[in-house]
């Protein structure tokens, strides 16, 4: 979530990010409209208590005074709770703002190709490519048929070659990322919906695409992602462990709820799939120097696979809720006849910390003043989060093959 102070000091900026996000700017004038509300009502619940302590020692126990005023004051903490429920619920709609440097477009359609980061050459072939799924049956490696009879459509078997592929990525990756510093970890694939909430990812319509299980109050994760950000929720980091840095292996699903008759074929887009994520705390004035880094490794890894690709730049009516800025690799397939998203890396600032309150503690910066060392207090300010996918491993195998 975006703080509250600062949106008061600059609603037309916010407003201008949101409109930039396809949201409608009237967020921002509702949720100071009921920050006032709840502020009001905290001073009066202040009051109340005060003028309570008063009775309570003026007469020494039991009054008709006290009686009346520990009613009054039940109901203000009542009103006082619901003003702050209906602010948060709003605050919490209030997407993180685009990076200036992000293009504004309404949607994919005005994302940018970067011209400069596209690799590898697109291989010619002397007949018409099979696509994936043609190979796939063909090599009795992909059964998609009788998934649909156990599990209903986009769902898939891998067999065979498939599984040994997938095993060899997911290797890969986690090899090369150790190298790096990142800890590999294996995290739940269920979470908590109060957990989900904090990593941004309930609004606008994004509770849609989850599975939701009501009865534990459980949520089935869409990438790795999502059970390791909220890790470290309401914890203090040392700046000395920063950046801190995770890749993670999980299945994922999502319901694709928006997306029917797109990509039903094949293994594309499921509502299960196997997937390795990169994710890093950082201090707020390293992120941007992360974000290109997590760039650059998933670049590495389709290198590695000498599979080309093109580096795209997500427009402002592109980026989502959380994040600041975000960028694909597209890696060419030649079933398709083009490219298709592989990878996404994302810049989400302080936007979800402050939802999960995970701070690191700054030790304060010397400063030399009339030939002496002083020392700036410590503080603990919010770390920043950014991910990035390692490899998304079917459509992964997908450019492979």
């Amino acid at each position: 979530m975006l703080d509250i102070q600062f949106i008061r000091d600059n609603p037309e900026k916010v407003k201008e990010g949101v409109s930039a996000k396809q949201l409608d700017p009237k967020l921002v004038d509702k949720v100071l409209k009921l920050y006032d509300i709840w502020t009001d009502k905290l001073q009066l619940y202040e009051k109340l208590r005060q003028e309570r302590r008063t009775i309570a020692k003026n007469s020494k126990g039991f009054s008709e005074e006290g009686k009346k005023i520990k009613k009054t004051l039940v109901k203000a903490e009542q009103e006082l709770h619901n003003a702050h429920d209906e602010y948060k619920k709003v605050l919490y709609q209030i997407p993180n703002l685009p990076d200036e440097k992000v293009p504004v477009g309404k949607d994919d359609s005005e994302n940018e190709v970067l011209k400069d980061r596209t690799w590898g050459k697109k291989p010619k072939f002397g007949f018409k490519p099979k696509d994936h799924l043609e190979l796939g049956e063909a090599l009795d490696i992909i059964d998609v048929k009788r998934a649909a009879k156990v599990s209903g459509t986009r769902f898939g078997y891998l067999n065979g070659g498939a599984v040994s592929l997938e095993f060899a990525l997911v290797n890969f990756a986690m090899e090369t990322l150790a190298k790096e510093g990142f800890l590999p970890i294996i995290p739940p694939v269920l979470i908590k919906k109060e957990s989900m909430s904090g990593m941004g990812y309930l609004e606008h319509g994004g509770e849609e695409d989850m599975y939701v299980l009501e009865k534990d109050n459980l949520v089935l994760v869409g990438t790795a992602e999502q059970s390791i950000g909220p890790m470290h929720k309401d914890e203090v980091l040392s700046a000395k462990e920063l950046p801190k840095r995770y890749v993670g292996f999980s299945t994922s699903f999502r319901r694709e709820a928006g997306s029917y008759g797109k990509d039903t074929r094949g293994i594309m887009r499921l509502h299960q799939f196997d997937k390795v994520e990169m994710f890093s705390f950082t201090k707020p004035e390293n992120s941007k120097k992360e974000h290109e880094y997590l760039l650059g490794l998933e670049e590495k890894l389709f290198k590695g696979l000498e599979i080309p690709y093109q580096v795209v730049q997500m427009c402002t009516g592109d980026l989502g809720a959380t994040a600041t800025n975000k960028i694909d690799l597209e890696a060419w397939m030649p079933g398709q006849g083009k490219y298709r998203e592989v990878t996404s890396t994302s810049n989400t600032t302080d936007f979800q910390a402050r939802r999960l309150n995970i701070k690191y503690r700054d030790p304060g910066v010397p400063e030399v003043i009339g030939g002496g060392v002083i020392g700036v207090p410590p503080s603990n300010r919010y770390v920043h989060t950014l991910n990035g996918t390692a490899f998304a491993i079917g459509r992964t195998i997908i450019a492979i093959m």
